[in-house]
């Protein structure tokens, strides 16, 4: 007798987070990533500026999932970052990291 184990893995899919981004993310972090929502410009300290190269190089895909999951408290950053575990599945989460990383400035 054969067992036959699959896993499917998908890719995370950065055009399916920008609306989640847009909808959860984008009033503190701004619609360009860039820190300057219309919420973040009244919060201190700022929230974080994904088109910042030292952000995007200092962070894992998987430190940014759990920021994103679990709030900034979890990953040592501010409090005031809301977790969104309960909102987002865990493939959107991943579409939101894989959509943050298109901030990315042009090496």
């Amino acid at each position: 007798m054969f067992s036959l184990l699959v896993s499917l893995s998908f890719a995370a899919d950065a055009d399916a987070g920008k609306t989640p981004y847009t909808t959860s993310c984008a009033a503190c972090h701004g619609d360009k990533g860039d820190g300057a929502g219309p919420v973040g410009g009244a919060l201190t300290p700022k929230p974080a500026d994904f088109t910042s190269k030292e952000f995007q190089d200092g962070r894992t895909d998987a430190e940014l999932a759990k920021a994103i999951k679990e709030g900034g408290a979890a990953v040592g950053k501010s409090p005031l970052m809301a977790a969104f575990g309960g909102t987002m599945t865990d493939e959107q989460i991943d579409d939101v990291v894989a959509y943050i990383r298109t901030f990315k400035p042009a090496e």
